[in-house]
């Protein structure tokens, strides 16, 4: 029996380790620990990755949003248009603001947020529209923007976990106002600790959030607005500075152990495989397959047998206990509560070999017989 992790940080380190080593030991040995050459360094190389003019470097994922919420102004009481199958991140800020999350159902296929059902959301409160780039396949942005630019809405583009995703040839970023970015260690793009990124093409909005995420300052003790904690710092810049020019490449690895995958399970009968929409060059940040029958059985066997699979995610975001407040019934959203009891993350990773992927097909089908 074999040992395969979802994700295996491990082997990532060892692939680039003298790269890795050095770029720590020279943020240790300098002790610039906040801010720098190295942080200035990653946020241009990441802004031209992304292919937007700026990037501002921050302490997570979830602050990146509550960043761009607050940098573009927004207020108690004004709604927010979002998915209800994404991790809670995408919602926290919202609420931390007092505003309101709108949830819309998925697309079946591609499980991003159904763009058809957007303008039903609508209210004279909505501010904007906040998109998630689910799995690692970004969600159909031109009819999106087409939505927002008809009703004067923000688009903030959550991209946590589509780093090097393409529509149409065009990024994450490259959309809406703003896209906000997790560096979490277990991302195509990680950190070793918590990190994060917003990008954007306004200078005014990346000069606000550069001040926002550290404390309001203009100058060492002059304080021009309320700001926050919430700065990358110089160790998790350089790692991930260190990481970049392997993205690529690694996401063309995820990319190959997705369609032999796919070739293997596509034509069985108890299993839907991941939908690959037209003009998307998706990422694979997770491999997620639909199953019949009993999921939770089906994932324990996986996990009894080696095979490190997960669920991303179990349970819709208007479900979860901390959001009874809003009182959103159990029916709402059919598509996303359906695809959250039958969904499995397999293991997904660049250097993920091909014995470890054929064992990983094996199981899941002597699992399935």
């Amino acid at each position: 029996m074999q040992n395969i992790p979802l994700v295996d940080l491990k082997s990532q380190y060892q692939s680039i380790k003298p790269e890795i080593d050095r770029a720590i030991e020279n943020i240790i040995a300098n002790t610039r620990f906040i801010g720098g050459a190295e942080l200035d360094a990653f946020e241009a190389d990441f802004a031209k990755y992304q292919g937007v003019n700026y990037s501002v470097g921050v302490a997570s994922g979830t602050g990146a949003i509550f960043l761009a919420l607050r940098g573009l102004g927004i207020e108690a009481g004004d709604e927010i248009i979002t998915t209800a199958h994404s991790f809670i991140a995408t919602i926290e800020p919202v609420e931390e603001i007092g505003a309101i999350p709108v949830f819309v159902d998925i697309d079946p296929e591609t499980y991003n947020i159904d763009v058809k059902q957007i303008e039903a959301k609508i209210t004279d409160k909505t501010r904007a529209i906040l998109p998630v780039h689910l799995y690692g396949q970004i969600a159909n942005m031109d009819a999106l923007m087409e939505i927002a630019k008809k009703h004067n809405l923000y688009v903030i583009e959550d991209a946590a976990q589509a780093h090097g995703a393409e529509y149409k040839g065009k990024r994450a970023g490259q959309w809406g106002d703003i896209a906000t970015f997790s560096f979490y260690p277990g991302k195509n793009l990680g950190a070793y600790g918590d990190g994060g990124a917003i990008v954007t093409n306004n200078e005014d909005l990346a000069k606000r959030i550069s001040q926002l995420r550290d404390h309001g300052r203009n100058g060492k003790y002059l304080h021009n607005v309320i700001g926050y904690g919430e700065r990358l710092d110089t160790l998790q810049a350089a790692i991930l500075h260190a990481k970049l020019p392997h993205l690529d490449g690694w996401n063309t690895k995820r990319r190959e152990h997705a369609a032999y995958y796919t070739e293997m399970l596509k034509n069985h009968p108890k299993v839907k495989t991941p939908t690959i929409a037209e003009n998307h060059l998706p990422i694979f940040h997770i491999y997620c397959i639909q199953v019949e029958g009993d999921r939770d059985a089906i994932l324990n066997q996986l996990r009894e047998n080696g095979v490190g699979a997960g669920i991303h995610y179990p349970i819709p975001i208007h479900l979860q206990p901390a959001m009874t407040h809003r009182g959103i019934p159990e029916g709402s959203f059919p598509v996303t509560e359906k695809v959250a009891k039958q969904i499995i993350s397999l293991p997904i990773y660049a250097e993920l070999t091909e014995e470890q992927r054929s064992y990983v097909v094996e199981t899941l089908l002597d699992i399935l017989a």
